[in-house]
């Protein structure tokens, strides 16, 4: 079933995208799973697009993440194919010619080698199925350029709106720009989000740069956000740099010269995982978790980690009581360094509890005040280190368990 009424936490509309030069978007409308909308998008790349890629780390991944990592090494791409409905995961033999025809079909079609296509499936996990409907419409996709917006909407499954997003930087001197769309609603913890998000740039930057700007990234946007915990099979995020900015080469990802770029870089990245928090199954609230002190950054991932995954944590949000006690415990659970007589917890930016207990003057008012709204704040200070993480992610309604639920009928 789809999702069909839009998340009260939606953007008020698409954004308006820029084009990126050496990047053309195709779509199709074939009715893979989903009617009335597209569903298929390939992006054609300029010859010589440098890509960069995270993948999903579950043992269960699909055979396009196992094919995506193993292109990913010619460090080129000529195309991002992707369809929405089916996943085509743990489907065996008939996943990977799924995925060996898509890939063959757009190589000769674009004149390029295969290990320069890469692909992404998104839907139902453990259907077979074939390629024949998508690659026998390959020059009608072709014929057909897309905007964004199309674009966008071609990858969704659950998603209740479609999600875009871009910046521009300079790069010695030189404008570049850079644009992304994701899709992502539920089965969302990215470990690298089912997420899947393609970012194009004009930058003339190699893979080598572009990878690790994309790995340091990813760490603080799309692997900083969880709805309901669970690790897609499909997990991709790909990104393509066409040159045609035509800035000076960099070779070093520590070039001063690419500050600008990162920031400009990680804002997207960020903005797109905010949108898919935003999209949650049944999301009412948006929830940002921070924790602070602790012994280092990634036990303070993993304390903000267990608060936002957590059912009872979330479901208090939903229902709008100021249960700080299950904080405390998501803390307590987690195997972190933790002292209850160092920790204090805050919502809303008021201090609830530290020192092991309530605060004597604690007033419950203005936190329930701050609960009824949309957006949530979440900190605590577990009092040991400078290790720090912010977290986002949404609450769980009823409406998660009725899509979840449903989902195949």
């Amino acid at each position: 079933m789809v999702a069909t009424a839009i998340s009260p936490l939606a953007p008020a509309a698409f954004p308006d995208l820029p084009a990126i030069a050496g990047v053309k978007l195709h779509t199709a409308t074939l009715g893979i799973r989903y009617k009335g909308r597209p569903d298929v998008l390939l992006a054609e790349l300029e010859p010589g697009t440098q890509v960069a890629g995270v993948f999903t780390t579950s043992t269960t991944a699909s055979a396009a993440v196992r094919w995506g990592r193993e292109a990913l090494k010619g460090g080129t791409a000529r195309a991002f194919f992707v369809n929405a409905g089916n996943s085509v995961a743990f489907t065996g033999k008939a996943g990977e010619k799924f995925v060996a025809d898509k890939v063959e079909a757009a190589s000769k079609a674009l004149g390029c080698a295969k290990t320069e296509i890469f692909t992404a499936s998104t839907g139902v996990i453990g259907e077979p199925t074939t390629a024949n409907r998508i690659t026998d419409a390959l020059g009608d996709l072709l014929a057909n350029e897309a905007g964004w917006l199309d674009a966008a909407k071609a990858i969704m499954t659950t998603d209740t709106f479609p999600k875009g997003a871009s910046a521009t930087a300079t790069i010695n001197g030189k404008t570049v720009t850079i644009a992304g769309i994701a899709k992502g609603s539920g089965m969302i913890e990215p470990n690298m989000a089912t997420m899947l998000s393609f970012v194009f740039t004009d930058a003339a930057l190699p893979h080598s740069v572009l990878q690790a700007i994309l790995a340091d990234c990813n760490n603080r946007s799309f692997n900083a956000i969880t709805v309901d915990s669970d690790t897609s099979t499909s997990d991709t995020l790909l990104v393509a740099a066409t040159g045609k900015a035509g800035n000076d080469a960099i070779s070093e990802v520590s070039d001063p010269e690419l500050a600008a770029f990162k920031a400009a870089f990680e804002d997207v990245l960020r903005d797109l995982a905010h949108q898919i928090v935003r999209d949650g199954e049944g999301a009412s609230k948006f929830i940002t978790v921070k924790v602070t002190g602790a012994v280092n950054e990634k036990e303070a991932k993993t304390a903000a980690k267990a608060i936002a995954n957590s059912p009872l944590v979330k479901t208090a949000i939903a229902g709008e009581d100021a249960n700080w006690g299950r904080i405390v415990m998501a803390v307590g659970k987690c195997g972190v360094t933790a002292d209850p007589n160092k920790l204090s917890v805050a919502i809303g930016g008021i201090t609830l509890a530290k020192n092991g207990e309530r605060v004597a003057d604690y007033d419950e008012g203005p936190v329930e005040a701050h609960i009824k709204g949309q957006y949530i704040d979440i900190d605590a200070d577990l009092g040991f280190g400078d290790g720090a993480a912010t977290v986002w992610t949404c609450d769980l309604t009823h409406g998660y368990i009725s899509i979840n639920a449903d989902y195949r009928s």
